[in-house]
């Protein structure tokens, strides 16, 4: 993904869903997240912008890792450690939305673990659903090379997100950042075939409050926008009558890859 320099920014951009089976659907929406490196978390100060208290946006630790609050990057360190992951010893980005006026709803949050060197190692992405669950899962190459832009990183589907496809089959990962533009590719694979195309992408600007005023002009009700629609397109797809799974026990492991 080339070095990064590791300064908080501001990722503005968009999310895109393609469904292919049993009917198409696609839908680009309008998104912002954060990239905050978590070595500088502490220290942040943003005006617009709480951490680990009340603002326009918050971040709070109680929204990640452990979700009682405690500090991010031990978490974190230790996940890594535990999972086989000790070379991922540098810095930690997470990407995520931030709390808009005390509201969230986070389908994914994404912690990119580098190297000492700022090679990209391993990315955990971190999956909520509607119904209060989540599940992370850990993606790294087998032999625990750097992760380059393009490389097709592989986890089983273990947990339940949408009613309209079974838990079953496998996620495909692939992650990029060139020229200021990041970008994160998540793709549903079952029977063979991608089922659904996830994109994430945005362009980085400081992160300053000129420019989390910006994004408060432009999306200010983001955050629940983000429920609002993700309703709305099931809606649709229930009048296309399209075939409903009835939600499994969760899964017992926190974390799989």
């Amino acid at each position: 993904m080339g070095r990064p320099d590791f300064e908080p920014v501001v990722c503005m951009g968009a999310v895109m869903h393609e469904r292919t089976r049993p009917t198409h659907n696609r839908f680009i929406y309008p998104l912002a997240t954060l990239r905050i490196p978590l070595s500088r978390l502490a220290q942040l100060k943003v005006p617009l912008l709480g951490v680990d208290r009340p603002n326009l946006f918050t971040l709070h630790s109680r929204d990640h890792g452990a979700r009682d609050g405690s500090p991010l990057l031990p978490w974190i360190r230790e996940l890594l450690h535990d999972q086989g992951l000790p070379e991922a010893d540098g810095e930690i980005v997470l990407q995520t939305m931030p709390r808009m006026f005390g509201y969230l709803f986070n389908p994914v949050s994404l912690w990119f673990c580098h190297d000492r060197d700022g090679c990209l190692r391993a990315v955990l992405a971190a999956v909520n659903n509607t119904f209060g669950e989540r599940h992370n899962y850990l993606v790294a190459h087998p032999d625990r090379r750097p992760i380059l832009p393009g490389d097709e990183l592989r986890a089983s589907k273990v947990f339940h997100v949408s009613p309209f496809f079974p838990v079953r089959g496998e996620y495909r990962f692939r992650f990029a950042r060139q020229g200021g533009v990041v970008s994160t590719a998540i793709d549903y694979w079952e029977g063979g075939r991608c089922q659904l195309a996830t994109r994430l992408s945005g362009h980085e600007q400081p992160l300053t409050g000129r420019a989390l005023a910006a994004w408060l002009a432009r999306l200010p009700f983001m955050t629940f926008g983000v429920i609002a629609r993700i309703h709305w397109q099931a809606l649709r797809l229930a009048l296309r009558r399209v075939p409903f799974h009835r939600k499994p026990l969760p899964p017992t492991e926190e974390i799989s890859s």
